[in-house]
């Protein structure tokens, strides 16, 4: 019996309790030669290393290389595991200031937005008096950029909130444990910063673009930015300024409620007595991204029409403030003529599932998006809630809807019937059981690093992994 081992691995010796990490070695059992005597473990062509991971490189501080040397431990093995907490790194091009971020997407609760907290670095005495300001800019594009002539922008570009970092303007400030981590961790030359969104402020989305557009696509983005000038009117250099793009999300409520979205509609025909009857009714109200949609269809002739054939679409429903439009596409559709066709005085009861998804869209203008289509954890955007007791008309940004539409053909002379239930469409709550399911069923965590050459750094705490911020995020390479 033989394994490999590559990971931290703890084992029960006879004389004391050992922690080692090993390199690619084998573990070879071997046969007792008398009885009594208890079996022996062999680790061969193996070398035990301390060893810790700066800037991508391994660098071994001590290596004993054993060759066939007889271990005397009982067959029990333990893998130990260590939970990593995962920081976004951004460095300026002259490589003087480092931004780091506990996350890229913040949630809104509708009563309050998570803060955006983080650490900057700044190297010795580079400031010479200056300071470092640091701003969060939301960019509201309502219009294709190539259509912007003669001065006139389809673009709104709001600062919400402005900071002095460097030097500290309060003397004491609540800090989150990330932020108490990083301080401990990156010495002196680290800043913690807190800011704040407002309440009010839109959901991220972003717009599709087609294969014949050009230019950034249309939708809500967030950006921190951080300077380094002689005061907050001061713009900043480009050599040193940092942009890291983030996103304002929206989450489904802890309770998805038991209410069932239902719609009942007849139809009557000119010189024809009696009405076609359509019921459709859905199992929730609430859906999570890639969760099916139930849609029970009931469909009673008391008419003297027949129904051909039974069409079923998961309608986005997209409302641009700033301009006052409004459009809908089509993320799921189904086309159906089981049943058909159903005759005067004839009924039909069928459940139907749909499932939206963003990767079945790519090719698609206009779908909105929760971030861009190149990110590994992209989704369609999630439906726009508001605060209870105000109205969803006092929405900002672009307003997001879904619902489902049923259509029945009745031919060329006798038209269509059409309904929509509406439905929402959205993220589960972080710590719900739904979200656990949903994490364990994706095939590709959005925690697993985004390229090869990420830049990771275990110096002196395992527990943080530090990785360089992307602004797309990246599926690794395979």
């Amino acid at each position: 019996m033989a394994f490999t081992v590559s990971y931290g691995v703890m084992f029960l010796c006879t004389s004391s309790m050992t922690f080692c990490t090993f390199t690619e070695g084998k573990f070879i059992r071997r046969r007792a030669s008398s009885r009594g005597e208890a079996p022996r473990w062999v680790y061969e062509d193996a070398a035990v290393l301390e060893k810790t991971v700066t800037s991508g490189r391994e660098k071994k501080l001590s290596v004993r290389t054993l060759h066939r040397k007889t271990i005397q431990m009982f067959p029990l093995l333990f893998l130990v595991y260590v939970v990593a907490v995962k920081v976004f790194k951004k460095t300026t091009p002259n490589g003087k200031v480092t931004v780091y971020l506990g996350k890229r997407d913040f949630i809104d609760h509708l009563d309050h937005v998570d803060p955006i907290d983080g650490i900057v670095v700044v190297e010795n005495d580079y400031l010479q008096g200056r300071k470092v300001f640091g701003q969060i800019t939301t960019t509201y594009r309502y219009g294709r950029e190539e259509d912007e002539v003669m001065g006139v922008k389809f673009s709104k570009e709001m600062v919400l909130h402005r900071e002095q970092i460097v030097p500290l303007k309060k003397e004491k400030q609540e800090m989150t444990p990330i932020q108490e981590r990083l301080l401990k961790k990156l010495g002196p030359n680290a800043y913690p910063f807190i800011f704040e969104l407002p309440q009010n402020s839109p959901s991220s989305v972003t717009l599709q673009p087609g294969d014949d557009d050009q230019g950034k696509p249309l939708g809500v983005e967030y950006t921190v930015r951080m300077y380094v000038g002689e005061n907050e009117e001061d713009k900043g250099h480009k050599r040193s300024s940092v942009s890291l793009a983030i996103k304002k999300l929206q989450y489904a409520p802890p309770a998805r409620g038991r209410r069932l979205p239902s719609s009942l509609v007849s139809k009557g025909f000119t010189f024809s007595q009696g009405k076609l009857n359509l019921e459709v009714t859905l199992d929730k109200e609430i859906y999570y991204h890639g969760e099916k949609i139930s849609a029970n269809v009931i469909i009673t002739n008391n008419s003297r029409k027949a129904v051909k054939n039974i069409k079923l679409f998961v309608v986005q429903h997209c409302e641009v403030t700033m301009v006052n439009s409004q459009f809908s596409r089509h993320v799921a559709s189904l086309e159906t003529r089981e049943g058909c066709p159903i005759t005067p005085g004839a009924s039909f009861t069928k459940q139907f599932y749909l499932v939206p998804l963003a990767s079945s869209n790519k090719d698609r203008r206009g779908i909105a998006l929760d971030g861009h289509l190149k990110d590994d954890d992209v989704n369609l955007a999630s439906s726009t809630m508001v605060a209870e007791g105000k109205c969803p008309a006092e929405a900002m940004g672009i307003v997001i809807s879904y619902s489902v539409r049923v259509k029945l053909n009745c031919g060329t002379l006798g038209g269509e019937l059409v309904t929509d239930v509406p439905l929402k469409l959205m993220h589960p709550a972080p710590g719900s059981v739904e979200k656990e399911k949903a994490c364990m069923k994706k095939s590709k965590s959005i925690d697993r690093a985004r390229y090869e050459n990420s830049c990771y750094a275990n110096d002196d705490d395992d527990n943080i992994v530090f990785e360089d911020f992307a602004r797309l995020r990246l599926n690794e390479p395979e």
